[in-house]
């Protein structure tokens, strides 16, 4: 397979995570929302996951649901804000540098007739506290602001935001699919009022995620057709998955400052060999407020595709950006957004470390990249100057 740089697009499943999973395919396949002996068994698991994820972000197991993956999260929380408090107003505030799953929420309540703000961000992807307060409006609803950005790792200041927030009384919500698992999270501590994660992000499987909603807080259900997830998220429960989601999040969070001192450290060495190594390169993102395994940078006179499927046929498997839209000519809006210019931006590199990931795989990869990028430079018909 070689060697994998591409954890923040997916994460393998841990041998814990399968080992959990695969009663629950086979012996213990009841139905949660049965009342017989089969069906209360796998309730039992349903809660015992709820419990754990509560547990990994601070929260009350009431105050989680299960959905399936990040995508639903988002959208349910930004548009069951909407729509359960519309007639305080219909205004909403985002960043220009969110994840597609809240922008095209976002874009989709415009045509509902509710007026967004898309705020920007600095050089280093930061928006501003400042910023956010200025916007807030009598008739604003709901703040959404991703936890980390998801293609230049950028932590936000969510606490300082939901504080904000809470004084203004305005929901508060944050999509932290990149963050849960990668850095110690409390929902408290946040201030906010909900929070989307994935599970596949954390060494959990693909199509299961979770919605945070703190207790009290009012949010239409996206999904209608049952009474599942105490009525607000129709649909046969994914048990399997579930129960792999509390699996994964508890192994995740369980010694979170050794993954992320760990993490931080191999991060630091490979920006550090790239930067030095690689004449015209640049950092994007922020330097330290960064998550613990995204190095992104952009190198000049390139194609990023090129430069991926170069490393790909070295044997190392890295992204361009979001794996959402990796199919996508466009340059990415995260990247524009922080300022760079189109061929910039289409000359950017992501590689996001994981816990499978080692010392000598970033040696191995410092030990081509150069090559790789001169010898693409060599065909280039722009001219490079050291």
């Amino acid at each position: 397979m070689g060697i994998y740089f591409d954890n923040a697009g997916t994460t393998a499943a841990k041998p814990e995570v399968l080992e959990a999973i695969l009663p629950y395919l086979a012996q213990q396949y009841g139905n949660a929302s049965s009342i017989h002996a089969v069906g209360r068994e796998a309730r039992k698991a349903v809660e015992k996951a709820r419990t754990q994820v509560a547990a990994a972000i601070g929260a009350k197991p009431e105050e989680i649901y299960f959905t399936a993956g990040g995508t639903e999260g988002d959208n349910w929380a930004v548009k069951g804000a909407a729509f359960a408090h519309n007639q305080k107003g219909r205004h909403i505030i985002t960043s220009a540098i969110e994840h597609h799953a809240v922008l095209h929420s976002c874009q989709w309540l415009q045509k509902q007739g509710f007026e967004i703000t898309y705020l920007p961000v600095d050089a280093q992807g930061r928006v501003s506290p400042n910023h956010v307060e200025k916007a807030i409006r009598p008739d604003t609803i709901l703040i959404t602001l991703m936890m980390a950005n998801n293609e230049i790792g950028t932590i936000q200041p969510i606490a300082e935001i939901g504080a904000i927030a809470r004084v203004h009384k305005v929901l508060f919500h944050t999509d932290a699919v990149q963050a849960v698992g990668a850095v110690p999270i409390d929902v408290n501590a946040l201030q906010v009022d909900a929070l989307s994660l994935s599970g596949h992000k954390f060494y959990g499987v693909k199509g299961v995620g979770a919605l945070y909603i703190r207790q009290g807080v009012r949010i239409d259900s996206l999904l209608h057709g049952g009474a599942q997830e105490r009525g607000r998220r129709a649909g046969t429960e994914n048990l399997p998955a579930i129960v792999g989601l509390g699996a994964a999040i508890e192994l995740a969070t369980r010694d979170i400052e050794s993954h992320v001192a760990r993490l931080t450290k191999m991060r630091d060495r490979l920006i550090h060999g790239i930067l030095t190594a690689i004449p015209h390169t640049r950092l994007n993102g922020h330097p330290t407020r960064r998550l613990p395994g995204n190095v992104n940078v952009s190198v000049d006179y390139i194609e990023g595709e090129a430069l991926l499927l170069r490393l790909d046929l070295a044997g190392f498997q890295a992204s361009s950006g979001s794996a959402c839209t990796s199919g996508s000519l466009d340059p990415s809006h995260v990247l524009l957004a922080i300022g760079l210019s189109h061929e910039a931006a289409h000359g950017s590199l992501r590689l996001s470390l994981g816990d499978y990931n080692t010392e000598q795989d970033v040696d191995e990869l410092l030990a081509v990249l150069p090559a790789i990028v001169q010898s693409l430079r060599d065909m280039s018909p722009f001219s490079v100057t050291s």
